[in-house]
């Protein structure tokens, strides 16, 4: 499915000598075959496949450095590969070459439990860590919900749903391994909690999605495991009166771990696809960290704020298999809207505002839909203004891309003119690449261009995401 978005797709054959200069080195971990090129041509994107003419399995920065020095020699891209998760089109091979999948760099480096930190290799998963730590009495927090690698979410900046409360992954990073697009490998940063020292390169790799460097390692902050967790859901007679209730409750500055919305279009789809009876209205789905009591205010002071503005029933998941089925529930939100029309394919998009105009900007988005006649759902983030819009379009009929595209444009100016951003999480890959000039202006889109010049001079690293190569 082609979306309207500039591809300048400039096909580079792959030299027969670099294939071979490959294979010496990494032997059967280099495949050519069609299935397994499909399986790395394409994400959770809606756009069409677009496959690399190899992809290479590494186990070692080492390997990643040598990998992308071949590659260099020969000017043939080169895409880092984590799990395949990305909304954006970030690992998408617009123009061929080498994808290096960093999936079996999945070692545990070191955790300093005393410090709250850890150290991962970039194809380390959210659970994997979560997992490995569980005995220490400390938890990563960030969860976009796919079971997403640490190195893939250090590249797209990656938040999800505890971020009201722990932060993202710009927050959370402290250092990184990065290989630069000269084959070098670089250390940025350290564990100590805070540093003056020199530019600060964590930050500009974090977001910078594989076109400055390949992140092969990840320092990360722990957090110790609450000592009580309780979960709440709340119906509402309207969008409106749900949004509000998150922004009063944001503004009191009640410190709520994780605060999600959904529509009644969401509900319907979560209802279907994971066997639940929610009331199918707008809905709050609230999660409490802290001690016994501090929960326990938290949540009758939430309580009180959701009947101020209309809820209908508050109910408790107290239990941890309560909560994980509704958490479960909420992270299938993508694939059980699906359903709602068989055979669809889904435009994801999201965008972040300020708390104050988070009301207005999804009602206005709402309109739209309804007044263009999409299937659709608005889920978010709300408590830090971050919101999504999953919209299904028929796949082979360009008028209904055409308008599902049109509403996104108008979704993401509406939240530019509010003082927000195109994206609060889902990066810009191709997708949202034709909005940064409008969010920044041309004079720091320039800079981001000269950066991408200055550290790949050869534009081989995931070329075509983030900013054109050349100003258009």
């Amino acid at each position: 499915m082609n979306h309207p978005a500039r591809l300048a797709a400039i096909k580079r054959p792959l030299p027969e000598s670099l294939l071979s200069a490959l294979k010496s080195v990494f032997e059967d971990r280099v495949s050519t075959t069609e299935a397994m090129r499909a399986h790395h041509g394409r994400d959770e994107s809606s756009y069409d496949p677009m496959l690399p003419d190899a992809v290479v399995f590494a186990q070692t920065t080492e390997e990643v450095a040598e990998a992308v020095k071949m590659c260099g020699a020969y000017d043939v891209p080169v895409i880092a590969y984590g799990t395949g998760t990305s909304l954006e089109g970030h690992i998408l091979a617009l123009q061929g070459g080498v994808t290096i999948d960093l999936s079996q760099m999945n070692r545990t480096v070191a955790i300093h439990a005393e410090d709250l930190t850890a150290t991962v290799q970039a194809g380390v998963t959210r659970k994997q860590l979560n997992q490995e730590i569980r005995d220490t009495g400390l938890f990563f927090p960030i969860d976009p919900g796919a079971d997403a690698s640490l190195g893939g979410m250090a590249a797209t900046r990656a938040s999800g749903t505890n971020a009201v409360r722990y932060g993202t992954m710009r927050e959370n990073t402290l250092a990184l391994t990065v290989v630069t697009a000269d084959g070098r490998i670089i250390r940025t940063g350290t564990r100590a909690k805070k540093s003056s020292a020199g530019y600060d390169l964590t930050r500009l790799f974090v977001g910078s999605e594989g076109t400055l460097g390949i992140i092969t390692e990840v320092t990360v902050r722990l957090y110790p495991q609450p000592e009580a967790i309780s979960a709440a859901v709340c119906s509402f007679p309207s969008a409106g009166d749900a949004v509000n209730t998150v922004i009063q409750t944001i503004q009191m500055g009640v410190p709520v771990a994780r605060v999600e919305f959904l529509d009644e279009n969401g509900v319907k789809a979560l209802n279907a696809h994971d066997k639940l009876g929610l009331p199918e209205a707008p809905l709050l789905l609230f999660e409490f960290h802290g001690s016994e009591n501090g929960v326990k205010e938290q949540a009758e002071l939430v309580q009180q704020i959701a009947a101020d503005h209309n809820a209908v029933g508050f109910e408790w998941a107290t239990r941890p298999e309560d909560r994980s089925r509704l958490w479960t529930a909420r992270h299938n939100a993508y694939f059980a809207l699906l359903q709602l029309r068989p055979g669809s394919r889904a435009i994801s998009t999201d965008c972040c505002v300020p708390i104050s105009r988070l009301a207005e900007c999804i009602l206005d988005t709402k309109s739209d839909c309804e007044t263009h006649g999409l299937v659709y759902s608005i889920i978010g983030h709300v408590g830090d203004g971050n919101f999504h819009v999953q919209m299904l379009v028929d796949p082979n009929d360009p008028v209904d891309i055409a308008r599902a595209e049109a509403v996104n444009e108008r979704m993401v100016m509406r939240a530019i003119e509010m003082d927000g951003t195109c994206t609060g999480e889902h990066g810009v890959g191709m997708h949202k690449m034709g909005f940064l000039i409008q969010e920044h202006g041309e004079g720091a889109i320039d800079t981001m261009r000269a950066i991408k010049h200055a550290l790949d001079p050869k534009n081989i690293l995931n070329p075509g995401k983030i900013v054109h190569w050349e100003a258009e």
